[in-house]
């Protein structure tokens, strides 16, 4: 078995940060809100707390079935094993993160609320902005996490690019 690089131990730690973070940020939410759907604390401005039992996936697919949510552990389970088998390779820093932090949202959310509840735990609420949804620390981490590889995705098509013309 080949060994893990360095970068990707600091994927597995950026994961299980990012864990770490999502659960003690929804325990304390829970102990402010309690559990009761729609109860709200508003911060500052536009900023609230809004407790949100999310059953399903991105605009309320799945969120009517018990399968559904069995589904998306399964599917996640796969993602999170498929993740941690690319962060062992990790040779560039921006994708380490981006994959530790995908990893660590997939398994707040997906594995651990949703095995522990039935259901995810949101509770960022900026619906009074410009984004009309709910969300937590682990959501933040997979839409970060993605964000990055995208980035990296980008800066390495461009050194390519850039070495094929000279």
């Amino acid at each position: 078995m080949k060994s893990i690089t360095r970068l990707g131990w600091t994927a597995y730690a950026v994961a299980a940060a990012t864990v770490v973070l999502d659960q003690i940020s929804k325990l304390w939410v829970l102990s402010v809100l309690s559990r009761e759907q729609g109860s709200t604390l508003p911060l500052l401005g536009p900023l609230h707390l809004t407790m949100v039992h999310n059953y399903g996936m991105s605009f309320g697919l799945l969120k009517n079935s018990d399968w559904g949510r069995w589904l998306l552990i399964g599917f996640s389970i796969l993602v999170v094993i498929g993740l941690a088998i690319w962060a062992r390779k990790a040779t560039k820093l921006l994708p380490a993160l981006g994959i530790g932090m995908i990893i660590g949202g997939a398994i707040g959310n997906n594995l651990i609320d949703r095995v522990q509840y039935g259901y995810v735990v949101d509770f960022i609420d900026v619906s009074r902005l410009y984004f009309p949804w709910v969300f937590n620390v682990a959501d933040s981490g997979i839409s970060i996490g993605v964000a990055l590889l995208l980035i990296d995705s980008f800066w390495s098509e461009e050194k390519k690019l850039s070495h094929q013309t000279e």
